[in-house]
């Protein structure tokens, strides 16, 4: 089994020994380091083993034994990981289902090398965002920590992925003024995206579950029908 460095920045995640290395040397090529798993099993015990955690974790969605699916809800279990599924499968309750396990995005196979290099830069730029941004929102209840990446329900941390985050900071920067789907994908995703919205109404959804006290009438992230959202209530602290 390899064993991940400090140098190592994407964990690929592949059964098909083919794409695999094709794959890995393209992404090597592209400026990364890349450690291979052909299981999820393997790529799991590599995140268990200790030690640097990669940028990015690129993960097929059918894998043997135990699927992607799977393997990112394990991830997503014990951190907030960049995780961006790769997937053969097209249909919407397949790509829903990636989203929903905890996927930040999804690339379809046959992969091209560069598209997905740009995701991943766009994905690695959003995760360090912000970070020396002090600014702390209140959102009722919940405390936004822009610079810390966090989200604070009195003393309780809510657990969000980065990607989540990003999105809730996007909605309440804008202080209660609705923002369109198109622009949420632009400043949330910032690849193009091709008006594919359900990567961000899944994220929607999700982000719901965690912050909302009742997901099914929501008081911070509101939906402006036929437009995007906006957030409920927003104020710097």
């Amino acid at each position: 089994m390899t064993t991940l460095t400090t140098a190592s920045t994407l964990l690929l995640v592949e059964d098909d020994a083919r794409i695999r290395e094709a794959l890995g040397l393209a992404l090597t090529d592209e400026g990364y380091q890349v450690v291979e798993a052909a299981t999820g099993e393997e790529a799991l015990a590599l995140l268990a083993a200790g030690g640097s955690e990669p940028d990015v974790v690129l993960l097929d969605l059918m894998l043997p034994g135990m699927d992607g699916l799977v393997v990112c809800e394990r991830i997503r279990e014990r951190s907030d990981l960049p995780v961006i599924m790769v997937t053969a499968r097209t249909g919407p309750n397949e790509v829903i289902a990636g989203l929903e396990a905890g996927a930040d995005d999804y690339v379809t196979k046959p992969v091209d090398a560069g598209e997905l290099s740009a995701r991943i830069r766009a994905l690695m730029r959003r995760v360090r965002a912000g970070k020396d941004e002090p600014m702390v929102l209140e959102l009722g209840e919940l405390a936004v920590r822009v610079g810390e990446g966090r989200v604070l329900r009195g003393a309780e941390e809510v657990p969000l992925t980065k990607t989540e985050f990003r999105l809730l900071c996007t909605l309440a920067m804008a202080r209660g003024a609705v923002v369109t789907r198109e622009q949420l994908l632009e400043r949330v995703w910032e690849y193009g995206y091709f008006g594919d919205t359900r990567l961000l109404d899944v994220h929607v959804l999700r982000l719901r579950r965690k912050i909302e006290r009742d997901p099914g009438c929501p008081i911070h992230v509101l939906t402006v029908r036929g437009v995007g959202y906006r957030i409920g209530s927003c104020l710097p602290g």
